[in-house]
């Protein structure tokens, strides 16, 4: 006897009575939904931004939408060659991957191209000291004339390569130790010798002058296997972090080497889309000007030298649509009072002289191992008190929430950020824990900086997947991205381009819109000149486009610019990836 037909699965379905999708009530059930939805998105700090978008830019949209949909399984579905920093099994590759796994590969995708030509506004968290080239900085440093090298003790092992504190100067030709002298690479180097950097490099014992400089560039920068190396935690990282900083600074700012790494910094930020750069610098360092074996005693000599090449930029050629640039002066928030007060009445003595250039003040450092906002009230309060007497306004723009506390002293650092007037709020990686600040942001229109590949290399979060950052832009708040410390930690280059592609491939909900958004926010809260009050300021941030003087200006140039940029993506992807918009929903 036959065995009974089996039913297909449409007569199944029938059989036990499933509604089909079709059906009047699960119709109603999807349309509540979707309006639920977009409901949730008309509160997004980004819907009034993606509601003013022209037909081509939301056709421009849906393209990227598309590629990156392609490049999902296309570029993202294959295993990464070699393994992880713990020599097990490779890892999967996936969209939003750690950022030292993903670097190579992201930059050979269509995305990357159109990430990268994008008009991204303004960079407005970066640290200036941590955003030159390190290899292009140590060949500029051999290449100078008298530049010499030195350490506090002998560096003849490697554990004393590995840690040893040294650092580069220039120095008068009789300040150089003899040429017989003991090489710094054996055992009795007399600790603070100077010597000319081209021996040192020469007589380095692995490698010669090529393995010095590969030398130097491991001092100087996070390695790859560090940005993996989560587990050992964020002391570890950031004493290796913290430890880049000098080196750097005694190569720098020499004024040869600082005037032709200011030059090629500016040209590579307007390459990649940025047009104003609100810099922060911690004035701890030694300026020494052309053929002067003494260093100044101000700052000075360095922020004319700073303003004079910054106007040679604009004026040439390649530096004509670059709009400008200013310094958030910075103190360590590790430093005593005494420290602290002192570097407040350079600021204000530098403010004097150039009022241009100074924009305003913030404290910087690992906020778990400094002083927290609470404690520097005494002389924030001081310095306020000063300020006034000297007539002049330096607002803050402080570093705030860049950490993983939940209500410890660190944490609480938002609180006082925002009792103490800040502009904008330099990470606030732990502003999602907080309601109530966060309504106090948006009421104050106060931005948040995020910098999400500096906040995975040191720590805070193991890939942009897991950073907070969407919490708050659907909450309502508004941002902007930033690079922080590019060629500490590994960009490669200077821009954004790598923070902008890793959100944009990262977070679903984004797209090139969201994108957008968060560059036209940082064209919205940057700290052009003249300088306003508190009223003035939070006026014209709320006016944005619709304001009258520069930053409307600017915004309203920004979006041409955009506009511009949605038409290319148009022309040069339509052919393969156009369609209605519908298609992506």
């Amino acid at each position: 006897m036959a065995s009974p037909k089996e039913p297909t699965v449409q007569e199944w379905e029938i059989d036990l009575g499933l509604p089909l999708p079709t059906d009047p009530l699960i119709q109603k059930y999807y349309s509540g939904r979707e309006a639920l939805v977009e409901q949730e998105k008309s509160t997004r700090s980004d819907a009034a931004f993606r509601s003013s978008l022209t037909p081509v830019a939301n056709e421009a949209c849906a393209i990227v939408a598309r590629i990156r949909a392609e490049e999902l399984n296309s570029v993202w579905n294959t295993y990464l060659e070699g393994s992880d920093s713990s020599g097990v099994d490779p890892a999967g590759a996936f969209p939003g991957m750690m950022f030292g796994l993903a670097k190579a590969k992201m930059e050979r995708t269509k995305l990357w191209q159109i990430v990268r030509k994008m008009p991204k506004g303004a960079l407005l968290h970066a640290h200036f000291d941590a955003m030159i080239d390190v290899d292009w900085l140590v060949e500029k440093v051999l290449e100078t004339k008298g530049m010499g090298f030195f350490a506090q003790e002998s560096l003849h092992t490697t554990q004393a390569r590995k840690n040893g504190s040294f650092q580069f100067r220039y120095a008068n030709q009789t300040s150089f130790s003899r040429s017989d002298a003991v090489s710094i690479w054996s055992e009795g180097y007399a600790a603070g010798s100077i010597m000319p950097v081209g021996a040192v490099a020469d007589s380095y014992p692995d490698g010669g002058r090529e393995g010095f400089k590969k030398w130097v560039q491991s001092r100087c920068t996070i390695s790859k296997e560090e940005s993996l190396d989560h587990h050992l935690g964020l002391d570890a990282i950031w004493r290796s972090f913290q430890s880049c900083f000098p080196i750097l600074a005694s190569m720098i700012f020499y004024e040869p080497i600082f005037r032709a790494a200011l030059r090629r910094m500016l040209g590579q930020l307007l390459d990649d889309g940025i047009r104003w750069v609100d810099f922060r610098m911690c004035f701890l360092f030694q300026y020494r000007r052309e053929g002067c074996e003494q260093p100044d005693e101000d700052y000075l000599e360095l922020f004319r030298v700073f303003q004079e090449e910054v106007r040679n930029f604009q004026e040439s050629e390649e530096g004509q649509r670059f709009w400008g640039c200013r310094y958030i002066w910075t103190v360590l928030r590790r430093h005593d009072k005494r420290q602290i007060t002192d570097n407040m009445i350079k600021c204000i003595q530098v403010k004097n002289a150039f009022p241009e250039q100074i924009s305003g003040f913030d404290c910087v450092g690992q906020e778990d191992m400094g002083r927290s906002l609470a404690d520097l009230v005494p002389e924030i309060f001081w310095f306020r008190k000063r300020c006034v007497e000297e007539g002049v306004d330096i607002p803050f723009f402080f570093h705030a929430g860049e950490c993983l506390g939940d209500g410890d002293e660190t944490d609480e650092n938002l609180f006082d950020a925002i009792l103490l007037g800040t502009r904008r709020i330099g990470h606030g990686f732990s502003l999602y824990k907080h309601p109530l600040l966060i309504e106090m942001v948006k009421k104050k229109s106060i931005l948040i900086e995020s910098c999400p590949i500096s906040n995975e290399i040191l720590r805070l979060t193991s890939s942009i997947l897991s950073h907070p950052l969407p919490a708050l832009l659907s909450r309502g708040v508004k941002c902007a991205l930033a690079n922080d410390d590019p060629a500490i930690l590994g960009h490669g280059r200077n821009g954004v381009t790598e923070d902008f592609w890793q959100a944009l491939q990262g977070w679903e909900n984004l797209g090139l819109a969201g994108l957008g958004s968060l560059a036209e926010n940082s064209v919205r809260w940057a700290a052009y000149y003249p300088d306003q009050s508190s009223k003035e300021w939070t006026k014209d941030v709320q006016d944005g486009i619709n304001g009258v003087g520069i930053r409307a200006e600017r915004m309203r140039e920004w979006t041409d610019e955009w506009n511009r940029f949605c038409e290319w993506i148009v022309i040069e992807y339509a052919a393969d990836y156009g369609g209605d918009e519908e298609d992506m929903e």
